[in-house]
């Protein structure tokens, strides 16, 4: 076989190639979503409502450590726990759904 009828090998090139699951990811990245994290609040009544103010303490039936769930757009989507962050309460992601 002569040299010329060869393949020639492959360099690599300068920059790999692009993930394309990465691309398809940064077209919807900016799109704005709704992002909830649900505290059950069982006996919470339309009176309670009506008496909420800035300052006010509601007492939730929620046990420290246990996870609460986080949704976008009303989709499971992991679960959470509260934490202090420097004094702001963070919400810190436990498992995805």
């Amino acid at each position: 076989m002569d040299a010329a009828a060869q393949p020639k090998p492959e360099t690599p090139d300068a920059d790999p190639p692009a993930d394309p699951l990465a691309e398809r990811w940064q077209r919807v990245e900016p799109l704005p979503c709704l992002l909830t994290i649900e505290i059950s609040m069982p006996g919470f009544t339309i009176a309670d409502l009506v008496h909420l103010e800035p300052g006010r303490i509601l007492a939730a039936h929620w046990t420290v450590g246990q996870d609460v769930p986080l949704r976008i757009n009303d989709q499971l989507i992991a679960w959470s726990e509260f934490e202090v962050v420097q004094s702001r309460l963070a919400v810190r992601l436990t498992e995805l759904a």
